[in-house]
């Protein structure tokens, strides 16, 4: 009886300091008071690997405190995928104006940033949404949804318009 007391205050025990010392960012939502502003790296990416595979890849980013943008575009035809880099059909980067990158994070505003997870889930093409944000401790990867859920489609035609004049 006292071996399985012992046992089961260590088990406790190991279970509650795992969970302190892993502490995971919280969910945060973005806005101007929330530290919006601290996005350094930003990763919207879609990617279907079956016929007619597709990949599309938008990037906005400080660089020599600069904001930029970048795109990448690659389409296989009539055969199955995944579309390599040998299948670009489009790429570029730019710098952004102060009112493009304004209008980047409005896109931004009231989205929820949580925890990244690396996982591969079976079918799913995405799009995948990662924000880069520059904290105390260094750099945070988060996985971003847009909130209003729309928001999302207004986005993708912002990088369209923008990957047109990289």
């Amino acid at each position: 009886m006292k071996m399985t007391t012992l046992f089961l205050l260590f088990g406790l025990a190991a279970l509650l300091l795992a969970g302190c010392a892993g502490q995971e960012p919280p969910e945060v939502e973005l806005s101007d008071e929330t530290g919006m502003d601290e996005i350094v790296d930003f990763y919207f990416t879609y990617e279907w690997d079956g016929f007619n595979a597709e990949y599309q890849r938008y990037r906005f980013y400080v660089e020599d405190g600069r904001h930029m943008f970048f795109h990448e575009t690659r389409k296989v035809h009539n055969t199955y995928g995944p579309a390599t880099e040998k299948h670009t059909t489009a790429k570029g980067s730019r710098e952004l104006t102060e009112e493009e990158w304004r209008n980047f994070l409005a896109f931004l505003d009231r989205g929820k940033l949580s925890k990244s997870e690396e996982s591969v889930l079976d079918g799913d093409s995405g799009p995948w949404l990662y924000a880069y944000r520059q904290e105390k401790n260094g750099v945070v990867r988060y996985a971003f949804d847009f909130t209003p859920r729309d928001g999302l489609l207004a986005f993708e035609d912002f990088c369209e318009s923008l990957a047109k004049s990289a």
